[in-house]
C-alpha cells in the first residue's frame, strides 16, 4: 500500500476495505471499539457496532445515560479502531462526536430486531440491578405492553464520530507495516506515509 494508491476520501476507502473485510469473511467487521474520556481524562474504551458511515462520519447507537454517553457529554471526542486480524487490516480514526438526528434514530431503532428494541427500553445500561430475573421481569412486561412496536425511548439513539484523522494499517512481513494517516485540512485531507 501506497499513499498515492489509496482514494483521496478516506471514507471511499474506508468503504472499500470494509467490502472486501466483509467479501473475505472476517467475523464481525462492524465491530468498532470506542475509546472516550470523562472530562477529568479518565479513558474508556468498549466494542461497540458501527451502524452506518457517510461522508460525515461513523455512526453507532446507545442508551444516552450510559457511562459512555456521560464521557461524550463531558468530552465530545472519541477515537474508534476496527482490527480486522483475518486480512491483517487495521483502521483507526479520531475526531469530534454528535448526537445523530432523533429522525435517523428512529428510522434505525424500527429497523432493529424486536427483541433489541425491547431490551434498550428496559435496560439501564451499565447500572447496577440485582439480577437477571429483575431484567427478565422488564423485558417481560414491555412486550406484554407494546406488542412488536415498543416506542423509541427519549434515553436511546445515535452518535456520529466525525474524523479529523484516520490512519490506514495493513501488516507487512518484518514489520515494516504500511501505514498511511489522512488529516483533514482546510481544502479537504491530506493523506501521509508513516513510519510502523
Amino acid at each position: 500500500m501506497d499513499e498515492s494508491d489509496v482514494h483521496e476520501d478516506p471514507i471511499v476507502q474506508f468503504r472499500a476495505w470494509f467490502d472486501e473485510a466483509v467479501a473475505d469473511g472476517v467475523r464481525e467487521p462492524d465491530a468498532m471499539t470506542l475509546a472516550t474520556a470523562s472530562l477529568g481524562g479518565m479513558p474508556s474504551a468498549r466494542t461497540v457496532s458501527l451502524r452506518g458511515f457517510d461522508e460525515r462520519g461513523f455512526a453507532f447507537y446507545s442508551n444516552y445515560r450510559s457511562p459512555k454517553a456521560r464521557d461524550i457529554d463531558e468530552n465530545p471526542r472519541a477515537a474508534i479502531v476496527f482490527h480486522w486480524r483475518e486480512v491483517e487490516r487495521q483502521v483507526r480514526a479520531t475526531g469530534t462526536v454528535t448526537r445523530l438526528s432523533r429522525e435517523e434514530s428512529l428510522a434505525y431503532w424500527r429497523n432493529r430486531p424486536l427483541g433489541s428494541r425491547l431490551s434498550a427500553l428496559v435496560s439501564p445500561q451499565s447500572e447496577v440491578v440485582a439480577d437477571r430475573a429483575e431484567l427478565e421481569t422488564a423485558y417481560e412486561a414491555a412486550a406484554a405492553r407494546f406488542g412488536d412496536d415498543p416506542p423509541l425511548p427519549d434515553s436511546w439513539g445515535g452518535y456520529l464520530v466525525t474524523p479529523v484523522e484516520i490512519e490506514l494499517w495493513e501488516g507487512r512481513p518484518n514489520r515494516l507495516h504500511d501505514r498511511v494517516r489522512y488529516r483533514r485540512v482546510d481544502d479537504g485531507w491530506r493523506r501521509e506515509r508513516l513510519a510502523p
